[in-house]
């Protein structure tokens, strides 16, 4: 296979798979709230100030979208949602729009509010589809302390079809969990590490078995797969490597006893062209951050990773399974 051909089966694949893990529509299936009672607790904050909360913090963005600029965001947006953002402005500094995929509706579909009176805490509130239809978004927000403003920390596209767990009505309230939960399948936090090592390793991992599939896994291996072939036939390589990053995870319980699990993995992805040619940006995205840089035989590019995943009771013997996932390129390196 030609250089030229290469290039353009990379850049290909990588458009689909960013297309693919987004590719929900109003088949998606959000659980509606329950009336059960899940804390004697009541919630400190209403949907009426969930409601301004976001508002603020979809200004800011708005914001920073018109004028292609991270300036400000930091006001509103924090951890992998700031990352990500900022990736995404660059990018369309380089290409003149913003990708469909960083539209965050207005209108949610729900919010999970939780109980808790200290800090931190952390609201869940999952949005309408896009005006295109795109899938609904699972957005985490966030605050520190009783004097911090609430931050954007994550925002995942949910898989069509998945199914969440049941959450009590906003007015009575959620119970926030935390990494090391337990009474479940595994603990929130095993299974964004298990999660990881799967994703590293594919069905070499001892963990495989303990994950349901999901769209994220068939995506990464097929796009895997197609760039493989075009790589041996030049002798080149490629390696992706995928490592939680610590403390970047928020944890709510389910009226069904599971928990709903939101971290940050990161990732890299390492090509090595082969046979003395060089390795070129595989997608536009790559392409935009790479900017001016000059080519080399190797290249390294480092993602951010949000997953959200279902981790379900001991007793039911059910598998862990991710719900949603949003993944976006933010370096890209000639080695």
């Amino acid at each position: 296979m030609s250089t030229k051909k290469l290039l353009k089966t990379l850049t290909a694949v990588a458009l689909a798979a960013a297309t693919l893990v987004g590719a929900a529509a109003c088949g998606e299936k959000t659980p509606q709230p329950q009336g059960a009672e899940s804390s004697t607790q009541t919630p400190d904050i209403t949907e009426a100030q969930e409601k301004a909360i976001r508002k603020s913090i979809l200004d800011v963005l708005d914001a920073s979208d018109n004028a292609k600029k991270p300036d400000g965001l930091s006001a509103r947006v924090t951890g992998p949602a700031q990352q990500v953002r900022t990736s995404e402005l660059s990018i369309a500094q380089a290409t003149g729009s913003l990708d469909p995929k960083a539209t965050i509706p207005k209108d949610i579909a729900q919010t999970i509010i939780p109980t808790q009176s200290g800090w931190p805490r952390s609201v869940f509130s999952i949005t309408t589809t896009t005006k295109d239809q795109q899938s609904k978004r699972l957005l985490v927000m966030t605050q520190q302390g009783p004097r911090s403003n609430y931050k954007l920390w994550g925002v995942v596209r949910l898989f069509q079809g998945a199914k969440l767990p049941e959450f009590a009505i906003p007015s009575i309230g959620a119970s926030l969990g935390s990494p090391d939960d337990s009474g479940l399948s595994m603990t929130p936090q095993q299974a964004v590490d298990e999660y990881a090592d799967v994703l590293t390793h594919g069905q070499q991992s001892k963990f495989a078995a303990r994950f349901s599939n999901d769209y994220f896994r068939q995506d990464l291996d097929k796009l895997s797969a197609t760039v493989q072939q075009g790589m041996e036939r030049n002798h080149g390589t490629q390696t992706q490597t995928f490592t939680p990053v610590k403390n970047e995870i928020a944890v709510m319980r389910s009226s069904e006893g599971g928990d709903l699990v939101v971290s940050q993995i990161n990732s890299e992805w390492t090509r090595i062209a082969g046979e003395g040619r060089e390795s070129q940006p595989a997608s536009d995205a790559e392409r935009a951050l790479f900017g001016q840089g000059k080519a080399t035989g190797t290249m390294k590019v480092t993602y951010v990773n949000v997953l959200a995943f279902y981790v379900p009771p001991a007793k039911s013997g059910k598998k862990v399974v991710a719900v949603g996932a949003e993944r976006q390129p933010i370096k890209v390196e000639a080695l």
